[in-house]
């Protein structure tokens, strides 16, 4: 995304709901096993619900067991931006969308090949786009 999306916190309260507002522009996470993308075994992309930039595809989606969206890589390297994370007592990487800012949640060291990463995303930072079958 070759423009980035600015606006106010009050702007993104109105446009979000508050569980995506939480998570997307306050840094939350959803309860594990609660969003509705985790178990979505179809084709197609997922979204930055924030400012609809594509970050990842479901030939990319694994089944973590994390209770959470894990993909082994993203659609492009540069729809993502990392950040160390030291809340809650630990060290991890967050991951955040390059359009807009946007928390999506973290990614760790332990995931498949072959890039042997797991990107956990929160389900309510995503929309889902399924494939178009007819081609």
């Amino acid at each position: 995304m070759t423009n980035k999306v600015v606006k106010t916190e009050d702007e993104w309260q109105s446009l979000l709901t508050s569980e995506q507002f939480y998570v997307c522009r306050q840094k939350g996470t959803e309860r594990p096993f609660s969003g509705e993308l985790y178990a979505l075994d179809q084709d197609g992309q997922y979204h930055c619900v924030c400012c609809q930039q594509p970050l990842f595809s479901s030939a990319h989606k694994f089944d973590a067991g994390c209770g959470w969206p894990s993909f082994w890589q993203p659609i492009d390297p540069l729809a993502l931006t990392e950040h160390v994370d030291r809340s809650h007592g630990m060290l991890r990487t967050e991951v955040t969308c390059s359009g807009c800012g946007a928390h999506l949640g973290h990614v760790f060291p332990d995931g498949p090949p072959p890039t042997g990463l797991r990107y956990c995303i929160n389900s309510v930072a995503m929309n889902f786009e399924a494939s178009d079958e007819t081609g």
